[in-house]
C-alpha cells in the first residue's frame, strides 16, 4: 500500500460528512423517514407527498441486529434503531429490484441537533457505515436541524417553503391528537380493540386528508376532519368506569414514542390500571421555537450593551420571525385540541413558558442548559400540578438529558409523595421490570385515592 493511501481516504471521509449530509433538494427522489411515533411518522410523510416528495416510513425494529452490527453499543439506543432501519430497507430495496437498484435515487433523512445531545451524532455515524458499505455510500442523508428550527431551505422550492413547514408542523399535532385520543379512550373502552381499530382507521383517515388538502392550504378541512374523528372515537368510552389513576410520561423523544424500543411501555401501564399521557412531539417544536426567540432576545441585549445598531435590527428581526412561529404554531395547536375537545376530553399540550415557571427562575434547571432535560423536568412538575398521579422518566441507557432529568426530579417529587420511576431501554429484556411497574402502580393508585379524598365536595 502507498504511504500516502491513508491520509488520502481520510481526507474523502472528512468530505463525505460534510458533502453527503446536508439540505438536498428532495423532488425526484425517494425520501426515507424513520419511523418514531406511529402516527408522526405517518402523517408527515402525508405532508410530504402533498407537496409531491415520493416519501416512505421505512419499516421499524426489524433491522435492529444490523443497526447493531455496525456500532459499538456505546451509542443511545434510539442511533442503533435507525441505523438498523436504513440499512434493513436498503438491503430489502436492493433484493427486490436487483440489477437496477440505485442507492443514488434515495435521501434518507435524520435531522440533528447541537449539543451536548449526542442526537447531533447520529447522522455522522450513520454516513461513515453508509460509506463503508459497498455502494451505499452514493445514498446522501437529508438532516433539517433544531438550531434553525427545521428549516427546509434548499429541500423544497423558495415557494412553497412556508405552506410545507405549516402544514408538516399541523400533521404533527394531529399526529399527537390522535395518539392522546387512543390514550384516553382505550384504557375505558367498551369492547376490547375497539380503540386500536379506531387508530387505525383514523390515521388513514387523516393521512388522506393532510395528503389531498396540505398543498392547498385546507387546514379547515383538516380540522373538521379530525373533529369527526373525535366524535366516533367518543362512542368507544364506557361512560360507567371509574376514572384510573392518571400516569404522565416523560423522557426522550424517540424512545417514549417508539413503541417497539420501549418494548410498548404505555399498553403495559394500562394493563395494571393506568391511564397515560404521552408528552407529544409538537411539544419539542414548540420549545425549539421559544429557545430560539430567548436567545435573539439575549443576543440583542447583548448588542444593546455595545451599541451595535446592525445586530440589535438583525436580532431583533430574528426575534419577531420566531414570535411569529410560535404564535402561529400555538394558533394551529389550540385550534386542534379545541375542535376534538367539543367531542371528547383529551389532555392539552403544556405552554413552553409554564414549564419554564416550573424550574423556579433557573433554581432547580434553566433552558439555557437546553435538551430534553427541561422539558422533561419542567412537564413532570406541570403534570404534577394538573392532577397526575405518577410520572415515568422513559429514555435510553446512559442518556445524559435524561440521567439529569432523573437526578433532579427524584428527590422533588419524593417530597412531594408522587410516585416516579425511570424507564431505561437498550434493546434487552429486563426481568424485573414488570414487577417494578406493578410496584409503581400500586403506589399511583394510593396517590390517586389521596388526591381524590382531598377534594372539595
Amino acid at each position: 500500500m502507498h504511504p500516502d493511501a491513508e491520509p488520502n481516504r481520510g481526507v474523502r471521509q472528512f468530505d463525505s460528512l460534510t458533502n453527503q449530509i446536508g439540505k438536498f433538494n428532495v423532488v425526484d427522489k425517494t425520501l426515507l423517514v424513520p419511523e418514531m411515533s406511529r402516527a408522526g411518522s405517518r402523517l408527515l410523510v402525508a405532508a410530504l407527498r402533498s407537496f409531491g416528495i415520493d416519501a416512505r416510513v421505512m419499516e421499524s425494529y426489524e433491522g435492529l441486529r444490523l443497526g447493531k452490527r455496525f456500532t459499538s453499543g456505546k451509542e443511545c439506543f434510539p442511533c442503533q434503531v435507525t441505523l438498523g432501519d436504513v440499512l434493513h430497507h436498503m438491503e430489502a430495496e436492493k433484493e427486490r429490484l436487483g440489477d437496477s437498484f440505485q442507492p443514488e435515487n434515495y435521501l434518507y433523512c435524520m435531522a440533528e441537533t447541537g449539543g451536548p445531545c449526542r442526537f447531533g451524532m447520529y447522522a455522522k455515524l450513520h454516513r461513515i457505515v453508509l460509506d463503508s458499505l459497498g455502494g451505499l455510500g452514493k445514498t446522501r442523508i437529508v438532516s433539517v436541524t433544531s438550531e434553525d428550527s427545521y428549516a427546509v431551505d434548499g429541500m423544497v422550492g423558495r415557494e412553497v417553503r412556508s405552506n410545507f413547514s405549516r402544514t408538516a408542523y399541523l400533521a404533527i399535532v394531529i399526529a399527537d391528537v390522535l395518539d392522546r385520543m387512543l390514550q384516553r379512550t382505550r384504557p375505558y373502552e367498551k369492547h376490547s380493540g375497539d380503540a386500536d381499530a379506531h387508530f387505525e382507521d383514523a390515521l388513514a383517515t387523516m393521512a388522506d386528508a393532510i395528503e389531498v388538502h396540505g398543498r392547498k392550504k385546507g387546514y379547515r378541512h383538516i380540522l373538521r376532519t379530525v373533529e369527526g374523528v373525535a366524535k366516533r372515537a367518543r362512542e368507544i368510552i364506557d361512560p360507567g368506569m371509574r376514572p384510573k389513576p392518571l400516569i404522565g410520561i416523560v423522557g426522550e423523544i424517540y424512545l417514549r414514542s417508539h413503541t417497539a424500543s420501549n418494548q410498548d411501555l404505555i399498553r403495559l401501564l394500562e394493563s395494571h390500571g393506568a391511564e397515560v399521557v404521552n408528552a407529544s412531539i409538537a411539544e419539542w417544536l414548540n420549545y425549539v421555537s421559544h429557545k430560539l426567540m430567548r436567545k435573539a432576545s439575549r443576543d440583542m441585549t447583548y448588542a444593546m450593551t455595545k451599541r451595535d445598531v446592525g445586530s440589535c435590527i438583525r436580532y431583533l428581526k430574528a426575534w419577531l420571525h420566531h414570535r411569529i412561529q410560535l404564535t402561529y404554531q400555538y394558533l394551529r395547536l389550540d385550534q386542534a385540541y379545541r375542535r376534538v375537545g367539543r367531542h371528547l376530553h383529551i389532555h392539552q399540550d403544556h405552554r413552553i413558558s409554564r414549564i419554564e415557571r416550573q424550574l423556579d427562575n433557573d433554581r432547580i434547571f434553566t433552558f439555557q442548559v437546553g435538551t430534553e432535560a427541561a422539558l422533561g423536568i419542567g412537564g413532570a412538575l406541570e403534570y404534577q400540578t394538573t392532577g397526575f398521579d405518577g410520572i415515568v422518566n422513559v429514555f435510553p441507557f446512559t442518556c445524559m438529558p435524561s440521567t439529569m432529568c432523573s437526578a433532579i426530579l427524584k428527590p422533588i417529587l419524593e417530597r412531594m409523595r408522587v410516585p416516579y420511576i425511570d424507564s431505561v431501554y437498550d434493546g434487552t429484556f429486563q426481568p424485573n421490570r414488570e414487577a417494578a411497574i406493578r410496584t409503581f402502580m400500586h403506589q399511583a393508585a394510593q396517590h390517586q385515592e389521596m388526591r381524590l379524598s382531598r377534594r372539595p365536595w
